[in-house]
Parts: structure tokens; sequence; C-alpha cells
């Protein structure tokens, strides 16, 4: 008896159709020489979008360049930190107990946080001169630390008041005065900053970072040279600076919502403002999520079917009626 044996393809092609993979042509393909080519492609496409629309790499702001570009600036913001009159000698918590702080409802929320990062503003100019070898610097502040926290302030408030009344803030132009010697310790701080000395003794810090920059940040924001370099870059509070990048005007466009109520009163006039803006954000932030559950809230889709706008073509698919085939199909 002849016995035919079919193999199992012919089967399966016999029984469902499906051909043979070994019945279409070939050709060679190089997967080697088609990566390489997409990657070039795509690194190219990639390293042209960034030349256009990435920000560009700004050096960071130091002391030294500070010292350089505005040495009076410097010698008045020294002279105020030791007369206790700066933004930071002032601020609060987290820093010292100066002023409650920001408040909501009557809550300090800021006074609530208490002091976690304790600042004496004298000792941002105090402990670098420490470190000077000069016998000039050394007597100034054996000078500074035998007057009395009274004569301390009398000498370096007098001053603070003659540098505002200079021709152009410039120490050089300041009326003679007893001044104690603050402005020796002033003109010594400008120095040594501008020598590149101050930021090693401010980063320095015996906490688990390495690094901690609480310290110069406060000290550049205690000065007017910051301030000008960020409105320079659309910056400033007023210009929608949250939310703008160092360079690339404008920036990240998702905290608008945030950086909104900053130019808008009365929060645009408020002592208050951060707390202020916080409070509302985290109100409309519980809005956002109570909306399936707040009767109105959650018939705005029904009634404002802006979605159906947007999904026009798919509820225009779904309105049609059910092609033939598949009516008969499904019988």
């Amino acid at each position: 008896m002849n016995t035919r044996q079919t193999s199992p393809t012919s089967h399966r092609d016999h029984r469902d159709g499906t051909p043979d993979s070994h019945g279409f042509a070939t050709r060679p393909y190089d997967l080697v020489k088609e990566f390489v080519i997409a990657l070039l492609v795509v690194g190219a496409f990639s390293l042209g979008l960034a030349a256009v629309f990435s920000s560009p790499d700004e050096p960071a702001i130091t002391m030294a360049q500070w010292a350089k570009d505005s040495p009076a600036d410097v010698v008045a913001t020294a002279v105020g930190e030791l007369a206790g009159s700066t933004t930071s000698a002032g601020y609060g918590a987290p820093y010292n107990t100066a002023a409650d702080g920001q408040s909501v409802l009557g809550i300090p929320l800021q006074r609530l946080g208490g002091v976690r990062t304790p600042v004496d503003s004298a000792a941002l100019v105090l402990d670098p001169l420490a470190t000077s070898q000069d016998p000039a610097v050394q007597s100034a502040l054996a000078a500074w630390k035998a007057g009395s926290d009274d004569q301390r302030t009398t000498w370096a408030t007098s001053y603070v008041e003659a540098l505002g009344k200079a021709p152009d803030g410039d120490p050089a132009k300041v009326a003679n005065g007893d001044y104690g010697p603050v402005p020796a310790l002033a003109q010594a701080f400008v120095t040594l900053a501008a020598a590149g000395q101050v930021e090693g003794q401010l980063t320095s810090a015996s906490t688990f970072y390495a690094i901690d920059q609480t310290k110069p940040v406060l000290l550049l924001s205690d000065g007017a040279y910051l301030e000008d370099l960020a409105r320079s870059a659309h910056l400033g509070g007023d210009q929608w600076g949250m939310m703008n990048e160092t360079g690339n005007y404008p920036g990240q466009p998702w905290m608008w919502l945030y950086t909104l109520w900053y130019q808008v009163p009365p929060f645009s006039t408020s002592d208050n403002a951060d707390a202020q803006v916080w409070a509302l954000m985290m109100l409309l932030t519980v809005l956002l999520a109570a909306v399936p559950f707040v009767p109105g809230l959650r018939d705005i889709p029904r009634l404002i079917p802006l979605h159906r706008l947007i999904w026009k073509r798919w509820y225009a698919e779904r309105a049609l009626p059910a092609p033939a085939s598949t009516v008969r199909r499904a019988q």
C-alpha cells in the first residue's frame, strides 16, 4: 500500500490558508548600516533642536564676579549685614526670629516652621574676614569686637546712611564721620571677595551636604547686583520670572498658573503674597480633585461639551450606522 507523507506545513497551509514564510522573496539587510544611519539622523536632529530651543549654559554668579563688577554694592551690602538692616537680617524663619514672616488667615506659617537654618547676618561678613592674615584687617576686627552692641550698631547704621547720601553710593565719596572700623571691614571684605576667598568660607559646612549655598545666596540677595542680573534676564517677580528660564524667554508654560497670581492685585502689592498664592493654589488643587463630586462642577463637561469639539471625528463615526458586513457577521 502506497502511503504519502504530508508535512505539517502542508497540513497547516491546507487548513488555515497561511502561506509558508519560505515562499516569499528575500533580500539581504544590513542592520548595522541602518542603525548607524538612524543614529546619525536622530543625533543631528536632536542637536539642531537643542541649538535652537535649549537654554544657554549661563555661568554661576560668584562673589568674585560681584566684587569686580559692582564693588560699591558689595560695600553697601556688607555694611548692611553689620547693621542688621538687610532683607535676610529681618526675614524671620528659617534664618532668625526677627519677624513673624508670611501668614494665611492669621496663621503664621513661616514662624511655625521654626529657625532650622540659623544665620547671623554680621557673621556673613565677619567670618570670612577672620581668616585674613592682614594685620590691618585683624586690627579692625579687634576694634569691632571691643565695641558694645549699641556702639557697633551705631557705627554700621551711620555708615549705611552715609553711603546712601554719597554720590552713586561711592564709598570714596562718603562724608567724614564716626564710623569706627566699619569702612575698613567693608573694604577688606571687597578685597577678599574679589580674590575668591569668600565662597569657601560661606559654603563650607559640617552637615551631611558637602556644599551649602544658603549663606552666599542670602548675601547676594541682600545686594542689588543679583536682582539687576535677574531682571535683565526677565526673571523678576513682575516679569513672570517663576516660569522663565535664564537666557530663554519665555520658559516653562506649565508654571503660568502659579506665577499669574503675582501679576495681579492684591497679590502683586502684598508683602504676604507667597503665602497667599500658596493657599490659593492649594484651594484650586482641592477643587480640581473634587470636580467629580461637586454638583455643578461635575456637570460642566455636559453643559459645555468642549470635548465633543475636540473629538468631533470620533463622535461623528460613532453616530454612523454600522457597515452592512458587520451586521451580517453579527447575525
